[in-house]
């Protein structure tokens, strides 16, 4: 027998399960179910990887100068305090790994990013997840929870999968109400498809008032190129110090870097992806209240569907799947009415309000 045994708690993570992308039987699928961008990338971004395509041979730079100073110029931060992943999720990783160990508590809420408690174990430290109300992030949950063993908070802001998000005057009182040892981290992972007149700056505001708050964002989302993974950070420069030396220092490829340099800087595709969503988000809440399936109103690219029970909702989804139609079921996040529908172009919204419509109406006759 093997005396070979791995880090404790690696054996109490649950693997990560991913949104399906086929169906038995089904040549052709509509995927709802991974909140990618149905309009692909910016033809600016595609154009750049075919560019980049012939100097694969290279190595690429290992401080990701040119894609950090863009990130900066875009968003008016400061580029040395930029960090670049390989997705939002490495720079989740690198935080865990480096502030928090065995002995030391990682909050979370019940209805957060399933990627959390994994990476808390990761590091050997204890996830500790706390009660949402109404699928909303309740801050007095979390303040609650707060021991002096905490060292993370994580907060999904907007949510995934609650498509809600909570207040700046909300996330101000949780940052004064955490103690100066316990680092916030505000995964901004759909702040680009926030309501509002004034662009969502996913909490950099925050970042930049306060020594122990850290923004992620990613370009899997709304840039379209998460078959590429990539994501970056924001931090006061002590912090960003500290996760750069636990990054591998050629962890991006030459053709990730050029690649999402050109998406950030297309910015009239990003307003045009916007648009579309929002356009189409909005079209198919109300379609689908029209046949009496609810959703709160949604600050991302998805729309959490509810039904009247997990029965309902697994039917309701087996009827979608008969038709190609991909959605994600969310029992996994602790919403097993729910169904997490990405907002797809006009043919994948149509085609999910219709299965819907003739669910409903089936189960009525």
């Amino acid at each position: 027998m093997t005396q070979i045994t791995p880090q404790p708690g690696i054996m109490e993570i649950a693997l990560y399960q991913a949104g399906k992308s086929h169906v038995a039987g089904q040549e052709r699928v509509i995927k709802l179910s991974a909140n990618e961008n149905p309009l692909g990338p910016s033809p600016k971004a595609i154009a750049a990887a075919q560019a980049a395509a012939p100097d694969l041979h290279r190595y690429p730079t290992t401080d990701h100068a040119s894609l950090r100073a863009a990130i900066g110029d875009v968003h008016g931060l400061d580029a040395d305090r930029v960090i670049c992943g390989v997705g939002s999720d490495e720079v989740l990783q690198f935080i865990a790994q480096s502030y928090t160990g065995p002995g030391d508590e990682v909050i979370y809420t019940e209805h957060g990013f399933s990627m959390y408690p994994i990476l808390a174990r990761q590091a050997g430290a204890t996830p500790v997840c706390v009660p949402e109300t109404e699928r909303r992030v309740d801050v007095d949950y979390i303040l609650n929870a707060v021991t002096e063993r905490t060292r993370l908070v994580f907060l999904t802001n907007p949510g995934n999968p609650t498509s809600t998000m909570i207040s700046d005057a909300e996330v101000a009182r949780l940052i004064e109400g955490l103690p100066q040892h316990v680092l916030l981290v505000i995964d901004g992972a759909y702040a680009e498809f926030v309501r509002g007149d004034v662009p969502f700056n996913g909490g950099a505001a925050f970042v930049d008032a306060h020594p122990n708050v850290i923004m992620t964002r990613t370009f899997s989302k709304v840039y379209g190129l998460g078959g590429l993974r990539v994501g970056w950070g924001y931090a006061q420069r002590e912090i960003i110090d500290v996760l750069n030396r636990v990054r591998q220092p050629f962890n991006l490829s030459n053709l990730s870097l050029a690649t999402a340099e050109a998406a950030l800087l297309d910015r009239d595709y990003l307003a045009h992806c916007q648009q579309e969503n929002a356009k189409w988000r909005d079209w198919l809440a109300a379609e689908l209240a029209a046949v009496g399936v609810a959703s709160d109103e949604s600050q991302t690219n998805f729309i959490l569907a509810r039904f009247a029970d997990q029965a309902e909702a697994d039917a309701c989804d087996a009827v979608l799947q008969s038709r190609g139609v991909i959605v994600r079921k969310v029992a996994g996040y602790g919403i097993p009415e729910a169904l997490r529908i990405t907002v797809g172009d006009e043919e994948g919204c149509r085609a999910v309000a219709a299965a819907i419509k003739a669910f409903k109406e089936g189960a009525r006759a």
